[in-house]
């Protein structure tokens, strides 16, 4: 599968950087420019409403900022789910199905009767024209279809195996891939 707005990459078991070890990214926009997305299961210890606290009711559990990346960390990016798909509210731009980007300069009295979960991530990854690409030739990233509760899962920390097991096949064994290999 090729990246595409709204898939996922899974980061492979060996990936290196240690700003993407275990992660799964949301690709929330990848062209031939680049791709930009944001990391879904690095929750930090900072709670919302200590950041962003008009936001803090809407935010899914755990109600912690999420570490969306290492370029910009001082800038925060919102993913939402609206109720009806057809109905797209000002302020949030789909995504994939009534998954979303929402603007946090956008009234949040708006945004709290047209959204059902919010996540909040500061930074975001980003790739230039054909690094994503050539990363994935490289074995480092797999690329697979992004389910709805995948950005708002209440564990985090389980979603790197929890999205290679339901890929069945090769992939769903990486799952089982202990962190440190040498170890045992």
């Amino acid at each position: 599968m090729d990246p595409a707005t709204g898939s996922l990459l899974i980061a492979a078991p060996t990936m290196g950087d240690p700003n993407f070890a275990r992660t799964i990214v949301l690709l929330l926009d990848a062209g031939e420019s680049g791709a930009l997305g944001v990391v879904l299961n690095r929750p930090t210890e900072l709670d919302v409403a200590d950041v962003l606290e008009p936001w803090a009711d809407l935010v899914a559990r755990p109600g912690v900022l999420f570490q969306g990346g290492p370029v910009e960390t001082d800038a925060a990016l919102a993913v939402a789910t609206v109720g009806a798909v057809d109905d797209e509210p000002i302020g949030w731009r789909r995504v994939y199905g009534s998954t979303g980007l929402v603007d946090l300069d956008a009234p949040v009295e708006i945004m709290a009767t047209a959204v059902s979960e919010v996540r909040i991530f500061a930074g975001y990854a980003g790739w230039g024209a054909g690094q994503l690409e050539a990363e994935i030739a490289e074995g480092a990233w797999y690329v697979v279809p992004a389910e709805p509760q995948d950005p708002f899962l209440d564990d985090p920390e389980r979603l790197w195996a929890t999205v290679l097991r339901r890929q069945g096949g090769e992939l769903a064994m990486l799952a089982t891939m202990p962190a440190e290999p040498g170890l045992n």
